[in-house]
């Protein structure tokens, strides 16, 4: 997924933009019943998430209905959620996964859980260039491109997809961070970098894939 790459340079220039721009807020709540979906969006801007748990905070939140031995304990968590989170999600417009993918072991059994994310949406530019086009990343003048992160690679059956057979769509989450968008573009004015395995190498073979960049722009600090 979208992963931060951030230098000193950068994070400073990303904290003044938090601080200037409108940051929205958002919590998700999904009760874990075995194979639900949790979904992040942002309308403008890019999902950057803050904190995120999964196991149980407290007894209200998903107990309708549960005995009271699945909600006793409300001091257990997984820990390492939010890097998961901020991996597969961080630097995308949406983002769905299932409860299934965040659980890697079981915090508190017995107890009936749930995944509570936090996340801002980030006033960011987001680009999705197709494999074997060329992705632009522009700034006004006087400003400098940041990138925020970069992924090439498959993570849906729907981007780019257009006329494809089914078997280029069917492999997904296959995607890798990449740090060469950065190499190339960052502290420049407008970039431009083709979308294909010669720069990226291939994630996952026989399938079409794109690259998903997320940058900003700042005047050099």
């Amino acid at each position: 997924m979208l992963h931060f790459r951030l230098s000193s340079t950068l994070l400073l220039a990303v904290t003044c933009s938090l601080v200037t721009a409108d940051v929205s807020t958002e919590r998700v709540i999904t009760c874990d019943n075995g194979n639900d979906v949790q979904r992040l969006s942002c309308d403008t801007g890019v999902i950057r998430v803050t904190a995120a748990l999964y196991g149980r905070a407290d007894r209200e939140t998903c107990g309708e209905g549960k005995p009271p031995q699945q909600l006793s304990n409300t001091k257990c968590s997984q820990h390492g959620t939010v890097d998961v989170l901020r991996k597969r999600c961080d630097g995308k417009k949406v983002c769905e996964l299932n409860t299934n993918v965040i659980r890697t072991t079981d915090p508190c059994y017995g107890i009936f859980k749930y995944l509570e994310t936090n996340y801002t949406c980030f006033p960011a530019n987001h680009l999705v260039t197709c494999e074997h086009s060329s992705a632009h990343l522009h700034c006004d003048e006087g400003q400098v491109i940041f990138v925020y992160g970069a992924d090439y690679g498959r993570r849906d059956r729907t981007t780019c997809s257009y006329q494809r057979p089914t078997s280029q769509i069917q492999k997904v989450l296959c995607s890798n961070p990449t740090s060469k968008v950065a190499e190339i573009c960052n502290g420049k004015n407008s970039c431009t970098i083709r979308a294909s395995n010669s720069v990226f190498g291939d994630p996952c073979y026989g399938t079409y894939k794109y690259l998903e960049v997320a940058y900003v722009c700042q005047y050099p600090v």
